[in-house]
């Protein structure tokens, strides 16, 4: 090598160094590096319930599409703050994930004392599924609809009893709108969990309850359960010969439980980018749709930007329920 190809190899070097740099720094650069280990998806409840079943049927084709282990990690507790919490303060990395539910935009309706800030330090990546209750009743209540259940409520205030999965749950809320929008007064008697709740129900202690639809299905397909209506603004595909509540008389009645996906805040756009990509091709792979909609759910996929409009606005339905009905949950 002569000297003057020499001197301008050196010249071209820290030039090819900056431009590597740049690169490395380019908006694309962080999605194309991530995820470089395994990813930690943390499910805000406990094994086996709906939102678990979920991330279980999700998990192993994210892990496939991103080339890393997807590992759950089940940290539940306080209607999912507790986990919330966790990535909340975890780093903005894109390698803890959450996997959360209703409840993330019910917490900051109920709750005066958060251990984080919702909107400021989470995130959102996509809205996978939603996912109706489903008012059901005992078979042997004497009440076959929406219909019997106002009038039977108007004529005993306070002395119908509804089931919840626990104070401030999703169950709860959903009756206490329904109690607001029919004029009428029920009682609320909390349970530690959906499972025991639908127990009761079945068994007789308890007349109604907002059940999960996932949850509920199978006992309502063997008649353990009497359906009385669905609370999505549409029929469910499994469930087609029950109204809404909206068809039964309430019109404008609409709740669903949902689960989303999450990241700390500050996790790289690119990175969030893609995950939300990566989510949405998996919800649309055929086995994992027919997974999901055999649970009762309207498979989704969302956008960032159409989560973060979604939960507003069910922040702002919630606080406005929670002042009407006087509900704290501190």
């Amino acid at each position: 090598m002569n000297a003057t190809t020499t001197s301008k190899l050196r010249a071209w070097l820290p030039a090819a160094c900056i431009g590597a740099a740049l690169c490395l720094s380019a908006p694309g650069a962080a999605a194309q590096a991530w995820p470089a280990k395994p990813v930690k998806m943390v499910v805000t409840y406990p094994p086996g319930g709906t939102v678990d079943a979920v991330a279980r049927v999700i998990a192993p084709k994210l892990s496939a599409r991103l080339g890393q282990p997807v590992v759950i990690d089940n940290r539940a507790g306080a209607g999912g703050a507790i986990g919330g919490d966790l990535v909340a303060k975890s780093a903005a990395d894109g390698y803890t994930v959450m996997l959360d539910a209703s409840n993330h935009s019910q917490n900051p309706a109920l709750r005066s004392k958060m251990p984080f800030d919702t909107l400021r330090d989470l995130a959102p990546v996509s809205l996978l599924v939603r996912v109706p209750n489903v008012l059901v009743a005992n078979p042997a209540a004497p009440i076959a609809s929406v219909k019997d259940l106002v009038a039977q409520a108007k004529a005993r205030p306070e002395q119908i009893n509804y089931a919840s999965s626990g104070n401030g749950s999703a169950q709860h809320l959903a009756a206490e709108l329904f109690g607001a929008m029919a004029g009428v007064r029920m009682t609320h008697v909390a349970y530690k969990g959906g499972g025991p709740a639908l127990t009761d129900v079945m068994a007789g202690q308890v007349p109604v309850f907002f059940a999960s639809l996932a949850s509920s299905l199978p006992y309502i397909q063997g008649g353990k359960l009497r359906a009385l209506a669905v609370t999505g603004k549409a029929r469910s595909p499994v469930l087609p010969q029950v109204p809404t509540v909206a068809e039964a008389g309430l019109a404008g009645y609409e709740v669903y439980e949902w689960n989303g996906v999450f990241v700390p805040a500050g996790t790289p756009a690119p990175v969030v980018d893609r995950l939300s990509r990566e989510l949405a091709a998996v919800l649309r792979e055929p086995d994992v749709r027919t997974r999901l909609e055999g649970m009762g759910a309207e498979v989704i996929g969302s956008t960032p930007a159409e989560l973060d409009a979604f939960r507003r606005a069910e922040i702002a339905k919630w606080t406005q329920v929670a002042k009407t009905n006087r509900i704290a949950l501190d």
